[in-house]
């Protein structure tokens, strides 16, 4: 009879179900995260691509295509071709024509007629600022009824048969602005230039859906009229009222008895929601065509050859395409960092899992085992838990980040998978690749490096360096790449093989003086710790990737936030601004503005924006100051410290006013007296006595900051107010400055800075990638310190037999694991410091920092962040020592009988 063997698999996850669970957590977990990121990432570039075209104004965001109206047809063609029936026909055929990936918003799309020349309005009640009369454009767009709402009147229409170029009474629209402006309104009469005179019956008024749409922005006078000058440059010349009349589609072939010269249009809006980053040369290429390409001459074959297409989507999609590359080298290395600690994790459980299994593994070799046999069942052992585990995490990823590619996801979640499955198998066949019953001594202390670890280490430091270099010319040379993204890593891969091959030597020099100690709880301890079985280099190398991740990360936002704070002081000049719109404030606003929740502190200043000084050369802005509240303002903004008697004037009033100056007009008058006059008229003799390159009050590059107390009270009165204070009430400022003054706030115009979801998701991507780490890095000290529990474990239980206390069992762990411990947190630290000096040059955060580069604000460069240093390192000392301190506890609440029974194998 043939006996039945037991599944191996089956044998194996019914014996450790707790181990096999916990893989399946952690594969899960990593799967989840590592699928997570690429569609993370995915789904910023798609909303920031779409953002950059929503903030444009519509007429660069849209493709804009105008035809005439048949130049050298018959008038009956003519008139054809401007009814509403053939421009839609055309409308078609243009959607057709755009190449994909770009898509037409049909919704926010318009087309129909217009004139391209205004025409005069004869009618006299309308408004004549400088004696001109108004100007009137003409158009004819599609679905009014549809992108504008209905204010009072009707729509027009068209009655009494179709409408030629004949046709000599029209009616129209308008919009609530014009009608406002014009004095417009339903049922008025206007009469505009023709051949044989048009007349134009206002029969409603109307107040767009969508003011910001291409239906109305593209050419905003249809929205709003404007107030022009008569052409020929002169800012004298006289003006005159620019306004637009909505006439029915139906109505088109009326134009062309205008002098307007009128034209076919449509304004393609394009689907914002259809925009992808991934796709973003195809786009180019798809826009390029339209332009001047393939797409060009299609429209033209189809439209008439004077056919021309205009649109900013290219500039659009450039300065995405800028500011994407400038975002993704940060981010990838903050991924780096974080999936490396993350493999190293999964390549630890492994090693865990045949450390555990050693002499099952090396009897079943003794036995006749082949290294394929074994290797395969390990294998499938491992496979039948990572496999679903990985799949469960990718599905979760997917369905908690929807609307992104689903490739990349697939293999970022297929490599975490991949290397869970092969961490057990191949360390299984490293260690057992000869059969041997006894595996010798494999003490730290005594371990001896070979040859080809040696080379393999050099090999490394080489990459390092060369990525460190890399990465310190990027900002001159534009280079990157994967060698330049895991620069951080290859740092914090080089401390830990360095404290590796230093970790025994320290150790051994340590041993001699302990043991001449009275107590032989330390000896003990540095003995134990040298001869732990428990290689230490995935522990640091993961240890020591999270500190310089950790370290990059924090520095990276510390970095954003000081370059946004700095950006928001230099334009605000304070924690708020009050301002006079015209002229100087009101008297006594002061003392209400200092009664405002969160004002502490204010400083009042009256700047002179056109005060001239003696060569007339040119305006320079002079503020005049308390130099008291001034000097502390500068002092606690630091922009420009100065002391308060630079600026207060030392022999009566005989002498010139001192003046703080910027160094372009200190270069410009030097340090003698000169005059300037003010806006008053006044006239001050100045001496520039502090030279200073910023200054709370102006923003320019060019200033002088004098002693109002030196102006004429007309001059002195103060025009701004610098406010400081914690969180001033922005509401309660406006109310009390009222309409006569604006009101500027730090923290408003810091958030403004933040304008692209690129931007935040850089750096909710680095915060995540911290926080990944992080807990990668303790996971991976928690398995390193449960590789060494049982013999831990059964050490204390020998010991007590010999009389060792339960506070020296908690003294005995704790000291063993700090040698660990210490020098992890000392090279971490150390690593994260360099990493950052090194890498600081190369790196330039004005572009996540800032929502458009500002010269005032200067290059945001990384800084190191103490608290990304100190945090990490306590918390590995803490965790460190309560995990010692626990198994100690642990151990002897047991007790010694289960560690000392009969037949333990240990």
């Amino acid at each position: 009879m043939t006996p039945v063997t037991a599944p191996w698999v089956r044998t194996r996850l019914r014996a450790a179900p707790g181990a096999a669970g916990a893989l399946a957590l952690l594969v899960a977990l990593t799967a989840c995260l590592a699928a997570a990121f690429p569609r993370a990432l995915d789904r910023y570039a798609d909303a920031g691509l779409s953002r950059a075209v929503e903030q444009v104004h519509a007429g660069q965001s849209s493709v804009q295509v105008t035809a005439d109206a048949g130049l050298g047809l018959e008038p009956a063609d003519q008139e054809d071709a401007l009814r509403p029936e053939s421009v839609a026909a055309s409308y078609e055929s243009i959607v057709d024509t755009v190449e994909s990936p770009l898509a037409v918003d049909d919704s926010r799309s318009a087309y129909g007629a217009r004139t391209t020349a205004d025409l005069t309005a004869a009618d006299e009640w309308l408004p004549r600022p400088d004696g001109l009369p108004a100007q009137m454009v003409l158009a004819t767009p599609n679905d009014l009824a549809g992108h504008a709402r209905l204010r009072s009147g009707r729509l027009p229409r068209v009655a009494g048969g179709p409408v030629t170029a004949s046709t000599d009474r029209v009616e129209a629209a308008v919009t609530e602005e014009t009608a406002r402006t014009l004095r417009i309104e339903a049922g008025s009469v206007i009469h505009v230039r023709a051949s044989a005179g048009l007349t134009v019956h206002v029969t409603g008024i109307v107040t767009p859906r969508d003011p910001d749409g291409p239906h109305w922005s593209v050419w905003s006078v249809l929205r709003t009229p404007s107030l022009v000058r008569s052409p020929g440059g002169d800012p004298n010349a006289p003006r005159f009222w620019r306004g637009g009349l909505l006439l029915p589609p139906e109505a088109a072939p009326a134009l062309l008895a205008t002098d307007g010269d009128p034209v076919r249009y449509w304004h393609l809006a394009p689907d914002t929601d259809a925009l992808h980053g991934r796709d973003l040369d195809r786009l180019g290429a798809s826009v390029a065509s339209l332009e001047s390409g393939p797409g060009t001459e299609r429209l033209r074959s189809m439209l008439g050859p004077f056919t021309e297409v205009e649109t900013g989507l290219d500039s659009v999609f450039t300065t995405y395409d800028r500011l994407r590359g400038d975002i993704g080298p940060l981010v990838a290395v903050a991924a780096a960092g974080a999936g490396t600690v993350a493999a190293v994790v999964l390549l630890m459980t492994g090693g865990l899992a045949a450390g555990r299994r050693r002499a099952e593994l090396a009897l079943l070799r003794a036995r006749g085992v082949s290294l394929k046999g074994m290797t395969g069942r390990l294998l499938a052992e491992t496979a039948v838990v990572a496999l679903p585990a990985g799949a469960l995490g990718l599905s979760v990823a997917v369905l908690a980040l929807p609307g992104a590619r689903l490739l990349p996801a697939l293999w970022a979640a297929g490599a975490v998978t991949a290397v869970a499955c092969l961490a057990l198998p191949l360390r299984a066949a490293a260690v057992h690749r000869a059969v041997r019953v006894h595996g010798g001594r494999r003490d730290v202390a005594s371990a001896r490096a070979s040859r080809r670890r040696t080379v393999a280490e050099l090999t490394a430091v080489a990459l390092a360096l060369g990525a460190v270099e890399l990465l310190r010319r990027r900002g001159a040379t534009g280079t990157s790449g994967e060698l330049v993204s895991l620069a951080p890593v290859l740092v914090g891969l080089i401390a830990a093989l360095v404290l590796v091959r230093l970790h025994p030597p320290v150790l051994r020099r340590l041993t001699r003086p302990a043991g001449r100690l009275r107590g032989a709880v330390g000896y003990l301890a540095l003995a134990r710790a040298g001869r732990t079985s428990v290689s230490p280099a995935l522990p640091l190398l993961a240890l020591l990737t999270a500190f310089t991740t950790a370290a990059f990360g924090g520095s990276v936002l510390a970095g954003v936030s000081d370059a946004r704070d700095r950006a928001a002081l230099l334009a605000v000049g304070a924690d708020a601004r009050v301002e006079a719109t015209a002229g100087p404030l009101p008297s006594g606003l002061s003392d209400r503005l200092g009664d405002v929740p969160g004002v502490r502190e204010l400083a009042e200043v009256s700047i002179a924006y056109q005060a001239k000084a003696a060569d007339g050369r040119q305006s320079l802005p002079v503020a005049g100051v308390d130099p008291d509240a001034y000097a502390a303002l500068a002092a606690r903004t630091g922009l420009g410290e100065f002391a308060p008697d630079e600026l207060t004037r030392r022999n009566g009033s005989e002498d010139p006013l001192p003046a703080l100056a910027s160094p372009l007009v200190a270069e410009r008058f030097g340090s003698a007296p000169f005059p300037v006059r003010m806006e008053d008229g006044t006239s001050v003799t100045l001496r520039i006595a502090v030279v200073r390159d910023r200054t709370p009050a102006v923003f320019r590059d060019d200033f002088l900051v004098v002693d109002r107390a030196g102006l004429s009270a007309q001059a002195a009165r103060p025009t701004a107010l610098l406010l400081s204070g914690d969180g001033p009430d922005a509401g309660a400022l406006r109310r009390t400055a009222g309409e006569d003054a604006s009101v500027h706030l730090r923290s408003e115009e810091r958030a403004r800075y933040v304008d692209s979801p690129l931007q935040s998701g850089a750096e909710h991507v680095y915060t995540a990638a911290v926080a990944a780490g992080a807990g990668y890095a303790a996971l991976a000290l928690l398995l390193s310190l449960a590789g060494a529990a049982p013999e831990r474990t059964a050490l204390l239980a020998r010991l007590r037999t010999m009389g060792l206390t339960p506070a020296q069992g908690r003294r005995l762990l704790v000291l063993e694991s700090l040698p660990q411990a210490v020098p992890a947190v000392a090279g971490g630290i150390l690593t994260g410091w360099a990493a950052i000096r090194l890498l600081s040059p190369g790196i330039d955060l004005t572009a996540i920092a800032l929502a458009a580069s500002s010269p005032s604000a200067g290059r945001a460069q990384l800084r190191t962040d103490p608290w990304s240093l100190a945090v990490p390192a306590l918390a590995v000392l803490v965790l460190t020592v309560g995990v010692a301190a626990g198994q100690a506890w642990w151990s002897g609440r047991r007790g010694a009988v289960p560690e000392l029974r009969a037949g333990d194998a240990r």
